[in-house]
């Protein structure tokens, strides 16, 4: 097993309740996450799953330190990230990158595809030569250069996630938070952006958390995966123990209940156009 770059204990996060907030006052506190322990190893991809309103999503996001923790620790790379102030973890933020689920809203419409990219290089001190970082930086993802100049509306939506993939992986992050990336996008679509992520994650030795309630793209993509339900670990292991032999009657439920298609095994190896991206 790979040293981790995670290690997760006992990780709590409450959340205001604005459902019932009075008139007067805050919102009660509700315990989304309760007590998570895990270890992300390095230069792995591990898949998180459960059913809506599971936790995923604010597991990956106090990863990141986009919410803070309420209790537990979490430690990134060896260094305790729970408590850290926004100013103790800039440093750290070229190394937490994250690929949003709808590129449409997370990319801005006032800007083009250049200055979304360049903009986390110079708050980054790495603004020096940002045309040809910025050309590598479309090239590592499948785009001609030629894309600087446009816009989001101009792109498809497999390019627009192509694009939130560049400005992502443009530091060179040793973790990035992967949050349901490919469900807004048709299947053939969906096949590309997998391979490409898979290839890069490869490439870059990559740590990605891979959220996600495709259970067949989790199968094929994914080392390890993580289940969840109501803010709770039932179960993690190897991808192949877990779709073999699921120990929690809860995976077993999740499992029967998503339909795992018969794929060609070599459907993520299939290469996208050079010319037209999708």
């Amino acid at each position: 097993m790979a040293e981790p770059l995670f290690s997760v204990r006992g990780l709590k996060v409450a959340l205001p309740d604005m459902t019932r907030k009075p008139l007067v006052g805050r919102a009660p506190l509700v315990e989304i996450l309760k007590g998570l322990d895990f270890d992300l190893p390095k230069g792995s991809v591990t898949g998180i799953v459960g059913e809506s309103g599971s936790g995923k999503s604010t597991l990956g996001r106090a990863l990141v330190r986009l919410l803070e923790p309420s209790a537990g620790t979490v430690t990134f790379d060896g260094r305790d990230i729970t408590h850290l102030t926004e100013a103790g973890l800039r440093p750290l933020r070229r190394n937490l990158q994250m690929i949003f689920q709808d590129p449409m809203s997370s990319l801005n419409p006032r800007h083009t595809i250049f200055h979304i990219i360049a903009a986390p290089l110079k708050q980054n001190g790495l603004g020096d030569n940002l045309r040809d970082r910025v050309a590598e930086a479309l090239d590592r993802v499948g785009l001609p250069q030629g894309f600087a100049s446009r816009y989001r509306h101009e792109l498809s939506g497999g390019q627009r996630q192509r694009v939130g993939i560049a400005r992502a992986l443009a530091l060179s992050p040793q973790f990035v938070l992967a949050d349901e990336i490919v469900s807004g996008l048709d299947v053939s679509t969906q096949a590309q952006i997998l391979t490409l992520l898979e290839k890069l994650a490869e490439e870059m030795g990559l740590t990605v958390a891979f959220i996600s309630h495709d259970l067949s793209v989790i199968r094929r993509l994914c080392r390890q995966v993580i289940v969840m339900r109501q803010g709770a670990i039932v179960e993690a292991s190897a991808t192949e123990a877990l779709f073999d032999n699921p120990r929690d009657a809860y995976t077993r439920d999740l499992l029967a209940a998503i339909p795992l298609p018969e794929i060609d095994p070599g459907w993520l190896d299939t290469p996208s156009a050079p010319r037209a991206p999708a």
